[in-house]
C-alpha cells in the first residue's frame, strides 16, 4: 500500500510541475509592462464570434478568442524546427521568426523576443492566481501565450511561451 502512495504522490507532483512549468512562478525579476490592465482595445481585425470560429475551428477559436490554453507537448509547433515565421492564426500577422524559437523544455514553442515589439502587446493577467503577463496579437487580439522574464534563454532573458494552436508558419528559405 506504501508503494501506491508513494506512485500516487509522484504522478501528483509530475502533473503539477507539467502544469507550473510555463506559469511564470516568481523568479525576482519582472517583465516590463507595455499596458497595465487589460482594457478593451481596437484592432484592425476584428470579427463576430460567430466569424472567428467559422474560420479558427473549435482548439484555436478558445485558445486565441477565449484566452484557453492547448495542452503541454501537444503542439506540432513544439518540436518543429524548419526556418522561417511564425504568424498569428487570426490574422497571419507576422509575429515571431524562427531563429528566436528554443526549446525551453515546457510543453509549449518558446521564443526570446518577437519580430517586432509592435507585432505583440502584453498585458498583465491576474487570472488563476497568478501574476503574469498576457501576450496578444495587436492585430487582431488573440490570445497567444504568456512571456515570462525568468532569464531562461539569451540574449533576451525573456520566454515567449506561446499556444501553438494560435500559431500558422511561413517557411522561409
Amino acid at each position: 500500500m506504501r508503494g501506491k502512495n508513494l506512485i500516487l504522490v509522484f504522478v501528483v507532483y509530475l502533473m503539477i510541475g507539467g502544469l507550473t512549468a510555463c506559469n511564470g512562478i516568481d523568479t525576482g525579476k519582472q517583465v516590463p509592462m507595455k499596458e497595465k490592465k487589460n482594457v478593451a482595445m481596437d484592432y484592425k481585425v476584428n470579427k463576430t464570434e460567430t466569424e472567428w470560429m467559422a474560420q479558427l475551428g473549435e482548439n484555436a477559436f478558445e485558445v486565441l478568442r477565449k484566452k484557453g490554453t492547448e495542452r503541454p507537448f501537444t503542439s506540432e509547433y513544439e518540436t518543429f524546427w524548419d526556418s522561417g515565421v511564425y504568424i498569428c492564426k487570426g490574422c497571419g500577422e507576422e509575429l515571431f521568426s524562427s531563429a528566436t524559437k528554443f526549446d525551453a523544455g515546457c510543453g509549449w514553442p518558446s521564443f526570446y523576443q518577437s519580430i517586432d515589439k509592435s507585432k505583440v502587446k502584453e498585458i498583465l493577467d491576474n487570472s488563476h492566481g497568478m501574476g503574469r503577463v498576457e501576450v496578444v496579437c495587436s492585430n487582431c487580439g488573440g490570445h497567444l501565450g504568456h512571456v515570462f522574464n525568468d532569464g531562461y534563454n539569451q540574449p533576451t532573458g525573456l520566454r515567449y511561451c506561446i499556444n501553438g494552436l494560435s500559431l500558422g508558419f511561413i517557411k522561409k528559405q
